[in-house]
């Protein structure tokens, strides 16, 4: 069992990120609340293919392109249940992200024939009015930097 993390500022507030493999899963939190948050398990058949991160855009050259998500992921909630839509929307979107990165990393490093579950833990700040205005700049600039910082994580 290997564990690796990280914490680092996004949008003014520590954000921890663990990744601990197990033999049967892989189990990722991210926390600004200290605690494991809502439970997210991802799952893909192994035959499913995973298409590979797009050529970096030149018109943003600090953000790392993500590779896309299968629509053959299946999430399922383990524990927790979200406040309103809008935070299960964006829960399912962090989920899958995180599970896409995982397994293409895994990929590339030939680490494995088959994919294991992904387990994603998502404790994030909650901003007032944020389920109000939609998507928001803060909410894309953390999603970015939690992608990111996974990328390193897993090198």
């Amino acid at each position: 069992m290997s564990t690796r993390q990280l914490s680092r500022p996004f949008g003014g507030y520590p954000t921890q990120i663990l990744v601990q493999f197990f033999a049967d899963r892989v189990l990722v939190l991210v926390t600004q609340l200290g605690k494991v948050g809502t439970l997210i398990q991802a799952s893909i058949p192994d035959t499913a293919p995973l298409l590979p991160a797009p050529a970096p855009d030149l018109q943003y050259p600090n953000q790392q392109p993500l590779p896309p998500p299968s629509p053959a992921i299946q999430l399922t909630p383990l524990l927790g249940s979200s406040p309103s839509e809008y935070i299960h929307t964006l829960h399912s979107l962090y989920a899958s992200q995180i599970a896409t990165i995982v397994w293409t990393q895994a990929a590339l490093r030939a680490m494995e024939t088959s994919r294991r579950n992904v387990v994603v833990g998502l404790a994030l700040k909650k901003f007032d009015g944020s389920d109000d205005e939609g998507v928001t700049e803060r909410d894309k600039k953390l999603f970015q930097g939690v992608m990111s910082a996974l990328h390193e994580l897993l090198k």
